[in-house]
């Protein structure tokens, strides 16, 4: 036998085992008379033991009556064996130990006394008439008392919670699935609470010969003393397994997300858009996990699912520039590697809440869902006042990921998610925060509570409470006990998901470089046939990214990725072009002399003075042509920093270019960030 069989047979024999049984009437030939039989059966070992006790006087009195020396060892037997009877009591409850020590103490100092003085002597036959029996009813009515009909099933813990410090606990009748036990528990009232369990978890484990994460359990909300005991014999994450592809290609966001499974071998699925109909809430997440842990598969199981469905688009930052999600790269609406670009998206995401929740207001949807995507062909959901179908475009969901999003969080500063995580869910927007440690120091308290979702990895154990909510930690989650020695082993605590699932350990799916082909098609196929930014979306964007958003590319050939074929192209230019060459150096030819010398050649490089001070009108009209510079070239964040090649180029000083980044803010050219020191550039055509 395994010894994982072994183990299934304890925790079977454990929490199926009752403790009193009512027998077949024709269990011993049949009849009244046999049935009587066995009901007595149990209560006569204390009458048999007042017998053999009232014997064992007599026989002594015969051999030691007259014996001093045997009185004296009498008496230290008599004490030994009673302080050795309260001394291997220790391991059962203190009735039942006060019991036997005095059951013990009394028939000892009886038979002392009967060998002494004789079984008939003086007052010693009449306690042995009267004492005797009373002792022995006791032990029948303690016997009697052990089986509670009332109590739910009885107790079928065969003494598993005597042993952990859970003694008049009782368990009810357990429900058994394919490697999953869950056992009803009713504590002690007033004596014992749900605390209780969870602090015994490590011991129910150890007693069952278990891992810790095989245990965990989930308290009755309305009880302080009831809760389901939930055991997982075997650890079916053992076995890796492999992504093979989305698991509902061409489906809708709004359903299920397959990223893995959980240890009882049930599928490991999570929700982004919230459902009306069930009262489930849209969400962001947060995925967090030390390194080692996984959390690149995880985040390839997310994003796979993600761009596998019809209705929605994607904006995604990551500073390591796309080093794990590069097959996947062309299906995402908007890419982009960190830095200026990301606070670029982050201010886009801002503008896009209100322009989105407008509209979806306007067209009678109080949150997102499925059939806002679609063409508004519907009455109900029409934005004109005569009540006819208005035909607008659909508006797809929104994702917005930040990979690595500690690097944001230092450029940006701790709250650069709170505004629009607080406020994009009811816009049809999730965010996604992916980083290693989402502590207080990096991540601020608004922004953490704003991510109600996590896919919490291995983790430093002095990092769980940063990943998982304290509820989650005491029913028995336990992610730093993992670390990164199990890749991708999780907890995910999302809405939609049963409570009783937080603390059950799943593990996301593998992705090994034979998946890169598989991913290159997926994302071939969003862009042939995904969802592409409504007017709403991408005009907010544009209004504030200006050319830096382009929208997700286009492609002749679904089943070439765009990122290869563009690879193709430019390689296909350089061997036509000839050698590289710098666009200012195209009309030089190389055959002709340098140029003499010119006046002004020799003027020293050195000791020159920081800059001129041009007019007045001249300082507009540079500043100006600076602006539409970075506006054409995207970059539409900037500050002080990105105007030094420009300051040298025109011999001005830094000084003056912070006085036209205030003035130009004044006048609706510019708009403050979070960051200070940092401007937004709004697009000419929408300047105030």
């Amino acid at each position: 036998m395994t010894r994982n069989n072994r183990r299934r047979t304890t925790v079977d024999h454990d929490l199926t085992a009752t403790t009193f049984a009512l027998p077949d009437p024709s269990a011993d030939g049949g009849g009244v008379g046999a049935y009587l039989l066995h009901r007595v059966k149990p209560h006569v070992p204390p009458w048999l033991t007042w017998g053999a006790t009232g014997l064992a006087g007599a026989v002594g009195h015969w051999r030691w009556g007259d014996s001093a020396p045997a009185g004296v060892g009498l008496t230290l037997a008599s004490v030994a064996l009673t302080g050795a009877t309260w001394m291997m009591g220790k391991s059962t409850s203190h009735q039942r130990r006060l019991h036997s020590a005095v059951t013990v103490a009394a028939g000892s100092a009886w038979v002392t006394a009967a060998c002494l003085a004789g079984a008939t002597a003086g007052p010693v036959d009449d306690l042995f008439l009267m004492g005797g029996p009373v002792i022995a009813l006791s032990w029948n009515v303690r016997m009697v008392l052990r089986h509670n009909p009332e109590a739910p099933g009885g107790s079928t813990d065969g003494g598993l919670l005597e042993k952990v410090g859970l003694a008049r606990a009782l368990i009810g009748a357990s429900k058994v699935e394919p490697n999953r036990v869950t056992a009803p528990v009713a504590l002690d009232p007033g004596e014992q609470t749900n605390d209780d369990v969870t602090k015994a978890l490590a011991r129910i484990a150890s007693a069952l010969d278990l891992p810790t994460s095989a245990i965990r359990y989930h308290a009755d909300p309305a009880s302080a003393r009831r809760g389901d005991l939930v055991i997982v014999p075997d650890d079916m994450l053992a076995t890796v397994m492999d992504w093979e592809g989305p698991s509902n290609l061409g489906g809708s966001i709004a359903d299920p997300l397959l990223i893995g499974r959980y240890d009882d071998g049930a599928p490991l699925v999570l929700w982004l858009p919230g459902d009306p109909e069930i009262g489930r809430n849209s969400t962001h997440v947060l995925i967090a996990g030390g390194t080692g842990s996984g959390k690149g598969d995880a985040a390839l199981n997310l994003l796979s699912e993600i761009l596998s469905r019809r209705d929605v688009i994607v904006w995604f930052s990551d500073p390591k520039a796309f080093q794990d999600f590069a097959p996947l790269r062309p299906g995402l609406d908007w890419a982009v590697e960190g830095g200026t670009g990301t606070e670029i998206m982050v201010e886009a995401v801002k503008a896009a809440i209100p322009a989105r929740t407008r509209w979806l207001g306007a067209h009678g949807y109080r949150q997102w869902v499925p059939e806002a995507a679609q063409q508004q062909n519907d009455p109900a959901h029409s934005c004109r006042s005569d009540g006819r179908a208005c035909g607008c475009e659909g508006m797809p969901f929104l994702l917005s990921w930040f990979e690595e999003a500690a690097n944001t969080l230092r450029d940006l500063g701790d709250d650069a998610f709170t505004g629009m995580s607080q406020e994009a869910r009811s816009a049809g927007i999730s965010v996604i925060v992916s980083l290693q440690r989402p502590s207080y120091d990096q991540m601020s308290t608004s922004t953490r509570a704003s991510l109600p979702s996590v896919i919490a990895l291995g983790c430093d154990p002095r990092d769980e409470g940063f990943s998982l909510p304290e509820t989650v930690i005491d029913a028995g989650a336990h992610p730093g006990a993992w670390g990164n020695r199990r890749p991708g082993y999780c907890y995910v605590v999302s809405p939609g998901i049963p409570e009783d699932r937080y603390p059950a350990p799943g593990r996301t799916l593998a992705f090994p470089t034979r998946t890169v082909k598989t991913m290159e098609r997926l994302a071939a196929w969003a862009q042939a046939n995904g969802a592409h930014a409504d007017p709403i979306t991408s005009g907010a964007a544009s209004g504030v990214a200006g050319r830096a958003y382009t929208g997700r590319p286009t492609t002749d050939d679904p089943q070439q990725p765009a990122a290869l074929r563009s690879v193709d192209e430019e390689e296909g230019d350089t061997v036509s072009g000839g050698l590289l060459v710098d666009p200012e150096d195209t009309d030089i030819d190389p055959e002709n002399d340098l140029p003499g010398t010119e006046e002004g050649d020799d003027a020293p490089i050195f000791g020159q003075g920081t800059g001129r001070k041009p007019s007045p009108e001249e300082a507009r009209r540079l500043f100006a042509s600076a602006l539409a510079e970075f506006e054409t070239a995207g970059q539409m964040i900037i500050g002080p920093k990105d105007f030094m090649d420009w300051c040298d180029r025109h011999r001005l000083s830094r000084p003056w270019v912070s006085e036209r980044l205030k003035e130009a803010a004044r006048d609706g050219r510019l708009e403050a960030t979070n960051t200070t020191g940092r401007w937004r550039i709004v697009p000419a055509l929408t300047a105030a």
